[in-house]
């Protein structure tokens, strides 16, 4: 009993982390099947999940320095996705006038709702973690990591490198997360990868509502391939990078100041 307990206290709080990327998906199935009138379906995605944010700010379910987080991971999310239109990666083929490059703005939302997750998740689980392995390295290899999703168009891919650099970097490394009185440990690589295929399952949505399309689905949608698993994986290590060292950085300013 006890055990089930904590499980359903687990899976409230990953329910609770999850708002933001559920409206975001919620969004997108609505619009796919109700037509908007007067205003063009990104606009209108973009309009809504702005308000979403907002509510979700006004009313205490995320904090100022979280937004200041959705806000860096957005701004990351739209350079990545501008440059990968443009090398016809996949693309954005409905009207809208909130479009930069090609690439509508609120697709940096599908990015930042990663950030979201991760600082929601944190604070209501009570994270910490330990073995972490410091600012440069961290830094260095989120920078690679974030750097080979742009060269691998002209040099090769170093993607299965910079992954086993991944397990080097954080073998030592150990996520701490409370649910109720009780704490539990978990390898982080570990969660890296199982963020990473949820994110998957969620691609996989999201381009059946026609968030995006790649090249190979315009005809007629199927599943986005398991390799894309491996590109999640590294862009979650990007967003934990952010929102751990960030925290760091927090936690220590209060430690001064008291």
């Amino acid at each position: 009993m006890k055990s089930i307990t904590q499980l359903l206290h687990f899976g409230y709080h990953q329910a609770m982390s999850c708002i933001f990327p559920v409206a975001i998906f919620g969004t997108l199935a609505l619009s796919s099947q109700i037509e908007i009138p007067f205003i063009p379906r990104y606009d209108a995605i973009l309009i809504i999940l702005l308000g979403v944010q907002y509510l979700m700010y006004k009313s205490g379910l995320e904090t100022r320095d979280e937004i200041k987080v959705i806000c860096i991971f957005h701004l990351i999310g739209l350079v990545l996705e501008i440059y990968k239109v443009g090398m016809e990666s996949w693309s954005y083929p409905e009207l809208g006038y909130s479009k930069v490059l090609g690439v509508p703005l609120y697709s940096g939302f599908m990015y930042a709702s990663v950030a979201s997750f991760m600082c929601q998740v944190w604070r209501r689980l009570r994270m910490d973690i330990t073995g972490w392995p410091g600012l440069i390295p961290s830094s260095l290899l989120g920078g690679a990591i974030y750097l080979n999703f742009f060269t691998h168009h002209y040099i090769p891919d170093y993607r299965w490198w910079l992954t086993a650099l991944v397990f080097i970097v954080f073998w030592k490394t150990k996520i701490i997360y409370r649910v109720r009185m009780i704490t539990y440990r978990m390898p982080l690589t570990l969660a890296f990868i199982i963020v990473g295929f949820f994110i998957w399952l969620a691609e996989n949505i999201a381009t059946f509502f026609d968030a995006w399309k790649y090249p190979d689905q315009h005809q007629t949608w199927h599943l986005v391939g398991f390799s894309k698993i491996s590109s999640w994986f590294l862009l979650v290590i990007i967003s934990v990078i952010i929102v751990a060292q960030l925290k760091h950085v927090k936690a220590g300013r209060v430690t001064n100041d008291t």
